[in-house]
Formats: structure tokens, C-alpha cells, sequence
């Protein structure tokens, strides 16, 4: 992916991956970059859990970040094949409900396929969601997973358009 701004990117220097045994206070600079139109995810500290957050021009495209953010929980998404495909139906009453609901979904995916996600493609309708996982199977020695995800929760949950225009979808996961 590319990314227009330095500042924001894919944090999987600062995430458990690669930091499991970091203290999580100060994980994450503020996003200060207004204007840049790069995707990114990133990670929030929370106590015992972890934050995910997707960052995006639109609604669906930081569903799609908080996706890879909830990936790169487990294991670095850029070292997962796009071997299989998965498809995802969601539907909630609200924007925060349905990110649990996909999170969740995703979750739910990856524990009964014993698979990792890599890429994803989020097409949202007012509040319905169709999706694209793709992925592989685990290959614990070559993926390394730092921790199983055991469900989205309601902290934190939030999607909003801030006043640059970008959207944010976050909400802290259960490891």
C-alpha cells in the first residue's frame, strides 16, 4: 500500500507482532496530516486489550483498515496469501454496530478456518455490509500469531467522518 503520509501508515512496528511485551502507553502519534488521501489502520492501547482503528476517504475503506488492523493483532497481513477468498454479509441498525458485527464476523472466520486475512474489500449500502476476506490457512512457524482475538467489544466503538473529511472506525478488540 502506498501511503502519502509518513506520519500515519501501517503500525506494525508498534504493534503486538513485534511488541507483545511493550508497555502500550504512548503506542500511537496523533494523525495530524489533514488532506492526505492514504488508507491506514493503527492500534490504540486499552489496558489489558487492544484498539484497532481504520482510517479512510470513505466509510467502507476504513472498515476495510480496521480489518487489517485486527490482522496485524495477530500476525503481520502482509505475510498472509491471498489464496482463499471468504465472503461476508452484515447487517446492523448503525454504523458502530455493524463494524462489531464485521469484526466480529471476521473473527468468527478466522477461528472456525483456522485462517488468516490479508486483504479485504468492504462495499457498504447504508447500514449493509458485503465483504471480501482473502486469505490462507495458519502457518504458525512462517506467521508467528502473537495472540488470538476473541471478539470485537463496544469500548471505544466509534465510526465518524472528522472534519478533514477522512472517516475513522475503531473499537477495542478482546485478546
Amino acid at each position: 500500500m502506498s501511503n502519502a503520509c509518513p506520519e500515519w501508515g501501517n503500525r506494525l512496528d508498534q504493534s503486538p507482532v513485534s511488541a507483545m511485551r511493550r508497555d502500550w502507553s504512548g503506542l500511537v502519534p496523533e494523525a495530524t496530516a489533514a488532506g492526505c488521501d492514504a488508507m491506514a489502520w493503527e492500534h490504540f492501547p486499552h489496558g489489558a486489550d487492544i484498539g484497532v482503528r481504520g482510517i479512510g476517504a470513505t466509510r467502507a475503506e476504513a472498515f476495510e483498515q480496521a480489518a487489517l488492523a485486527l490482522s496485524a493483532v495477530i500476525a503481520d497481513p502482509g505475510e498472509v496469501a491471498s489464496d482463499t477468498s471468504i465472503e461476508i454479509r452484515c447487517q446492523a441498525p448503525d454504523d458502530e454496530l455493524l463494524l462489531a458485527d464485521w469484526l466480529n464476523a471476521l473473527i468468527y472466520e478466522m477461528a472456525t478456518r483456522d485462517m488468516l486475512f490479508g486483504r479485504f474489500a468492504v462495499a457498504l449500502d447504508d447500514h449493509t455490509l458485503v465483504a471480501t476476506a482473502w486469505g490462507e490457512r495458519v502457518d504458525r512457524p512462517r506467521h508467528r500469531p502473537a495472540v488470538e482475538v476473541k471478539g470485537a467489544t463496544y469500548t471505544a466503538l466509534s465510526v465518524a467522518q472528522r472534519a478533514d473529511g477522512l472517516w475513522v472506525a475503531q473499537c477495542v478488540v478482546d485478546v
